[in-house]
């Protein structure tokens, strides 16, 4: 992260100060109602703003509590102990943690060197990121649609491990930088970067771990990075073989974690990575089709026309013209 967005972030406020001069207990009332344990984003969030940014308090124990807000923490240096429906979560430099409005989180104390920062949204701020990443089926999407609802949802959190995904990184920084300078006249911006951290953190399942029920996360998990490694040739049986598990017993198991055959989750990455070479790489369509696992280029058209609606050429044309009017509007905008 540059040096001099992290050293802003870092100066101790007057609410540490207080902490580490007095050594008292996380003041509630600064974030929750009386006699409540969900933090009230009316306490946090400007009126009329969807998103804001705060660097996570230090040197202090938060106690078990809600949110009617999605949270979305970004480790910008050192790490925190969060402690989320009983699970134990290390958030170390450069990972992300997702919580939903339900989830119950505990925090430990940070020191002075562990720089968070907490960005609270309300649902609606992901709108157009729910737009821009389709209607196929994903865990983010899911999740995201959970969180719209404001509902009791499988998945409680997202921990993405992905210190070292530079366009991730890169994302993140922007995001901040805009919201803690507050920069104006920048709302489409914010969400339209939020779009495009959650069409990355697609592409790495295989780096997150999900708040699910502790034996179904693990299953769910193996079947996701093997999805995302083996989307091209990959079979169930060889799935089923190296897990040790039956086949049949493994297809009904995965169709009852997602709600979706083995099949439809590698058709559904297979589109995504297509789409994605659509719009990044000036491949052929043949040739991305071959790329992706299809041999077959008539069968792939008909997959991605009942999937996006249109053409895999029709797709590129268009994600041009969505990416040069994003950058007329920016430059507009600045």
């Amino acid at each position: 992260m540059n040096q001099k967005l992290l050293d802003e972030l870092k100066v101790i406020s007057d609410e540490e100060r207080h902490y580490l001069q007095n050594g008292a207990a996380v003041e509630t009332n600064r974030y929750m109602e009386p006699e409540s344990r969900m933090v009230d984003y009316k306490r946090l969030i400007e009126s009329g703003k969807t998103i804001q940014i705060r660097t996570h308090t230090r040197f202090v124990h938060f106690p078990e509590h809600t949110h009617n807000y999605v949270e979305l923490i970004y480790m910008c240096s050192g790490s925190t102990t969060h402690i989320v429906n009983g699970d134990r979560i290390e958030l170390r430099t450069g990972e992300l943690l997702f919580l939903n409005q339900n989830a119950r989180q505990e925090i430990l104390p940070a020191g002075e060197d562990d720089i968070a920062v907490n960005f609270i949204i309300l649902p609606a701020f992901f709108d157009y990121a729910l737009t821009m990443m389709g209607q196929e089926e994903n865990l983010i999407r899911g999740f995201l649609l959970d969180c719209l609802k404001s509902r009791d949802a499988d998945v409680s959190y997202l921990h993405f491990q992905v210190a070292e995904v530079l366009p991730i990184q890169n994302l993140m920084e922007n995001l901040i930088w805009t919201l803690h300078n507050k920069q104006t006249n920048k709302r489409s911006i914010h969400q339209a970067t939020m779009g495009l951290l959650l069409l990355q953190l697609m592409n790495y399942t295989d780096r997150v771990s999900v708040g699910k029920d502790h034996q179904d996360r693990e299953l769910l998990m193996m079947v996701y990075r093997y999805v995302e490694e083996h989307y091209k040739d990959g079979e169930l049986s060889e799935l089923a073989e190296m897990l040790h598990y039956d086949v049949y017993w493994l297809s009904r198991c995965v169709r009852h974690l997602t709600g979706k055959t083995y099949t439809q989750l590698v058709q559904d990455k297979r589109m995504r990575q297509a789409a994605y070479l659509l719009q990044t790489s000036r491949l052929t369509v043949a040739d991305i089709a071959v790329s992706v696992g299809y041999e077959n280029i008539s069968y792939f058209h008909r997959l991605f026309q009942k999937t996006y609606g249109m053409s895999p050429r029709a797709y590129r044309m268009q994600s041009q013209g969505k990416m040069t009017q994003q950058i007329a509007a920016e430059v507009t905008e600045s």
